[in-house]
């Protein structure tokens, strides 16, 4: 049984500081290294690498996965939705090596949901690749080859199997097993959730915007875009994985609309009871022939207020109608706008008052 090669484990001294510029460098590709930017959160897929392993050719070029992970806390698949960002192999030589994504159907057989571009490990040690392929909770991983004498890490863990399908499917075809085999694979991959949000400190502004609202959630590193329905924040600050500081757009219109966040993941999905963000605006009403009174409510319900009141000939404010109003009914702008209007009387009740003086 052949053991995996270590950073420092069995190298001869004068290769071990080269393994040191390794291990640095696999260690800043797993985001453990501090950077200027924050890492978003993953969730580890598959094996967990063991130290021993035997190098084990293909044989064909064929889909090979793992079937059952024994150790524990390991995830044979995904318990999460999102995006693959990263993918980690030992024992690999050869290649290029491609992932696989597939869908289980329930039935024994797989989908496959999507590959990767061809990698190239630099040696047997462990091997860490960049990605960005969508995976959904409940899927498992695979990995093919480009030779049947391509080789793969294989640990001898108890009650650890795999399965491999031969051709490699195509995406969208959905194929059963041709074989299995005991042994752990050594393949995984880190899942980096679709973003959520779960909460706004602010629930309304002005279609004006430039209103600023804190945005809680989950797996929000590494934002690409914020956005009030349709439109994007004005700008927006990533303060946690928790936790984004955005400014609304303006709006054309009044009425509630989702807050979303995307990242590699994708997009969070909408739920207006905790991402729901309402725009208001003063939507001129139509007051003509209405009293004073009435159409101080009207302007109130709408998100106006009464501006300047004048009265024309006998009109008063207790029997004056309105008879013009500045702006016209339908425009829309900023809540709280003031709406001008004049006061008249109405031409019957003159000619009624003319005619009783006679």
């Amino acid at each position: 049984m052949a053991h995996g090669q270590g950073i420092e484990n069995a190298c001869p001294r004068g290769v071990r500081r080269k393994s040191w510029t390794g291990l640095i460098a696999l260690v800043a590709a797993l985001g453990l290294l501090g950077a200027g930017g924050a890492q978003a959160s993953t969730v580890t897929v598959g094996s967990v690498l063991p130290i021993e392993y035997t190098s084990t050719p293909f044989g064909q070029v064929k889909t090979m996965f793992n079937t059952a992970i024994p150790e524990r806390g390991a995830n044979l698949t995904s318990p999460v939705s999102g995006a693959i960002v990263r993918w980690r192999i030992q024992g690999a030589k050869g290649g290029p090596f491609y992932l696989r994504v597939l869908h289980p159907n329930g039935a024994g057989a797989y989908s496959s949901a999507g590959t990767s571009g061809g990698a190239t490990p630099a040696g047997t040690g462990v091997q860490v690749f960049s990605a960005n392929i969508p995976i959904k909770a409940g899927d498992q991983i695979g990995i093919d080859p480009t030779s049947p004498t391509d080789e793969i890490g294989i640990a001898p863990v108890p009650n650890a199997s795999f399965g491999f399908i031969f051709p490699p499917p195509p995406d969208g075809a959905t194929v059963a097993p041709n074989g299995t085999g005991d042994g752990e694979i050594e393949l995984s991959a880190e899942v980096q959730p679709t973003p959520t949000v779960t909460g706004l400190s602010v629930g309304v502004g002005s279609i004006a915007g430039g209103t600023e609202v804190t945005i809680t959630g989950t797996d929000l590193n590494g934002a690409s875009a914020v956005e009030f329905g349709e439109l994007p924040a004005v700008g927006y600050t990533v303060k946690s994985d928790t936790q984004i500081v955005a400014t609304a757009p303006p709006s054309t219109e009044p009425g509630q609309v989702d807050v979303t966040v995307t990242t590699v993941a994708g997009t969070s999905a909408t739920n207006p009871r905790s991402d729901g963000f309402s725009y208001q605006a003063c939507v001129v009403p139509s007051l003509k022939r209405s009293k004073l009174g009435a159409a101080k409510t009207r302007l109130r319900g709408h998100g106006c207020k009464p501006g300047t009141i004048k009265k024309l000939g006998e009109a008063t404010v207790k029997t004056g109608i309105v008879k013009s109003q500045n702006p016209a009914p339908g425009k829309i702008l900023k809540p709280g706008s003031k709406v001008n209007f004049e006061l008249g009387v109405e031409r019957k009740k003159k000619e009624q008052k003319g005619k009783a003086g006679k």
